[in-house]
Formats: C-alpha cells, structure tokens, sequence
C-alpha cells in the first residue's frame, strides 16, 4: 500500500537521529529531498534517491504523492524536525490544494531532533523559560512582518532562535534584525552563533548583542538571543554555558 513518511533527520550526526526515523527509512522505497539532506542518508542500493534544489518544496512535494499514488513507499527527508521549516508543511500544502485528489493519501510525519534543540543543549539551557523560533528568509513573508514580529518577541522577553539567519542573497538581513533587537534588549544580553551543531566543522561562539557580528554567520547556524534572565556561566577551561531562569519577577 502506497505510504507517504516525512522524517526528521536531526541536526547531523546519525545518534541524533530517532529509531523511528530509522524504521521508516527502512520500508522507503524512493527517498526525496533537498539534495544535501538526501545524501545524509546511507541507502541500499535498490533505493530510488530524488534530490532537488532548495526552493522547490511544492514541486517536491508533489512529486512525492505522485510516486505515492503509483504504490511507493516514500520517504520526504528534512534536516532537524521536519515540521520545523522543513518538509511537513508544505506537504500538507500540496495536500491542500487537490484534497480530493490526495487527502486519503497514508501521511505519517516522524519527529527529528531540530537544530534549535540540538544548539542549546550543547549551548547549556538557554530555553529553560518561554521562548521563539524564527525565520529570518523574506522569501515567504514580507521583511516587514519579520521586523515586526521580533520587536514584538522582544518586547515580550522571549528567548528568539534564528533559523535561515544569513544568505550570500541576503547578507544584509542578520544586521538589520540585531538593529531591530537592539531598540528592544540591553546590549549585554547574550548571543550565541552555532554553527552544524553535531557535525565535523560544528562551531560554537559566545557573545552579546552589543558584539554580534552577522560576518560569523552563515545559513548552517543557528542564532539564539538571550533575555535579561539568561546567565552565563564561567567555566575553568575558558568555555561557558548560557541558561534562562526559570522564574520571571513579577
């Protein structure tokens, strides 16, 4: 019978990634994806691979319910958790515009390891209080919703988590939006860049919002703005973790 999975391949490294995930892979008859994630994958050789490029998800996910349809077992692969600015999403979307058509179709999405989780647990717990996740792309939101949105994130002392921070399209975007914060948050709040949490050129850099550089950024790191209530903890070997309380004062 024709099945649809959409799998979280966590951040990097093959621990990260969950036994369910692995068990769908498993029963995949094609595997589909942006191509650098499609080669995480180690696959038999009778797999069928279906790379594309970076912004054809819709075309991507209509491909995938058409192999579907002809009885395929269909594996859609994300990196980090594929509801997460992944793949989910926009195959739903592709559901939604023929739901006659599709919307019987067996759809199981299989959770991953996101990239946001991955950074703070190696950063320490700076999500230990309430916190955000955002795009930073214009590509599917206008930059005014964006600058919007983190004044607003800022103004209500969450923790923010950049994905998509800074292209070679867009370089400009990460400065604007510490600007943007800066209107908001005491420059000593801390930043953390981390960069390809769990793989080989993983990097991890500790600053504050007054010391930002958006030249340290790259679309493989993930940006994390602290509140007043994140602390930073000191360590023997000139490292240090970053926490939020827990506790908000009233």
């Amino acid at each position: 019978m024709s099945q649809i999975f959409v799998i979280g391949l966590g951040p990097g490294k093959p621990s990260q990634r969950t036994p369910e995930a692995e068990e769908a892979l498993a029963q995949a008859t094609d595997v589909i994806g942006y191509g650098p994630y499609v080669d995480r994958v180690d696959l038999p050789a009778h797999i069928t691979r279906h790379p594309s490029d970076n912004r054809v998800e819709l075309d991507r996910a209509r491909h995938a319910l058409e192999l579907a349809e002809q009885g395929r077992c269909v594996a859609i692969v994300s990196g980090g958790d594929a509801g997460v600015f992944g793949m989910a999403s926009a195959l739903f979307e592709a559901i939604d515009h023929e739901p006659d058509r599709w919307s019987g179709m067996n759809v199981t999405v299989i959770p991953g390891v996101s990239a946001v989780l991955a950074a703070a647990a190696r950063i320490g717990a700076p999500l230990g209080g309430d916190f955000c996740v955002m795009s930073l792309s214009d590509n599917l939101k206008p930059w005014e919703t964006v600058c919007r949105r983190l004044t607003l994130a800022a103004q209500a002392g969450f923790v923010i988590a950049l994905y998509n921070p800074r292209s070679k399209a867009r370089p400009w975007q990460l400065g604007e939006a510490f600007e943007v914060l800066r209107q908001e948050l005491s420059e000593t709040v801390p930043v953390a860049f981390a960069r390809a949490i769990g793989r080989a050129d993983e990097r991890l850099h500790l600053t504050d919002l007054s010391h930002a550089d958006p030249e340290l950024v790259d679309m493989s790191t993930l940006v994390l703005i602290g509140t007043t209530l994140t602390h930073r903890i000191e360590r023997p070997d000139g490292q240090a973790w970053l926490y939020t309380s827990r506790s908000v004062p009233a």
